[in-house]
């Protein structure tokens, strides 16, 4: 069982700059969760840290043949520069990467339902960043449970006008707010560069799980 024990201070460091980078870079945490279950799968092998390193580029370098939507490379790219920037000095030693990532993966899920604002940066000493991984899983639980019931509360078809607040852009991307908590970021390259953080604006329903709920929204005149 995965415990914020287990981190020391330096450990606790890398676990938020991997989180907050890829949660900027609005990277799918699924991505990242399948690159940890490889490593997984080779931990007990030798050099396991530098195979999972090569398997990343192999990646980013074939991502427009394996991948299964428009934005897969992006996502293994970021994945890629993320783990080289912060993770590299760790390779020798598979079972600490394991750690690093698994609470990495935590605190992105955390921060795409919370502005990255709102989190404290994990500094000081050890226990008082443990404390703070702790606390934020905490967090990550209610604030799932919030979106659950806000979700399941209400019927969504196609199409569906919603009222939305723009809580950021970057480049062509808008991230949405809807419901009041829920948060969607869409790719917007005929309307991204007139539209403002702050701006009340409608979007549509364009696409649905298999559960009913939204998987995707678009901008609306």
């Amino acid at each position: 069982m995965l415990t914020t024990d287990d981190l020391t201070e330096r450990e606790s460091q890398i676990v938020h700059n991997l989180a907050i980078t890829l949660a900027q870079d609005e990277t799918d945490v699924n991505e990242l969760g399948k690159a940890i279950a490889y490593l997984r799968s080779i931990s007990h092998q030798p050099n396991a840290g530098v195979k999972f390193f090569k398997y990343l580029k192999t990646l980013t370098t074939n991502g427009r043949q394996i991948g299964h939507s428009g934005r897969t490379t992006d996502y293994y790219r970021s994945i890629e520069s993320a783990c080289n920037k912060f993770l590299r000095e760790e390779k020798a030693n598979s079972e600490t990467m394991l750690k690093i990532l698994g609470w990495a993966v935590r605190l992105m899920r955390y921060y795409k339902v919370s502005p990255i604002e709102e989190i404290p940066f994990l500094a000081g000493s050890a226990s008082s960043t443990q404390l703070t991984l702790n606390a934020e899983e905490e967090r990550i639980s209610q604030r799932q449970a919030e979106i659950t019931k806000a979700l399941q509360s209400q019927k969504f078809d196609i199409n569906q006008v919603l009222d939305a607040i723009v809580l950021g852009v970057k480049g062509i991307k808008v991230t949405y707010q809807i419901l009041k908590s829920v948060k969607f970021t869409e790719k917007e390259p005929k309307k991204s560069a007139s539209l403002a953080e702050g701006q009340k604006v409608k979007v549509k329903i364009t696409a649905l799980k298999e559960d009913g709920s939204i998987k995707s929204v678009k901008y609306i005149d």
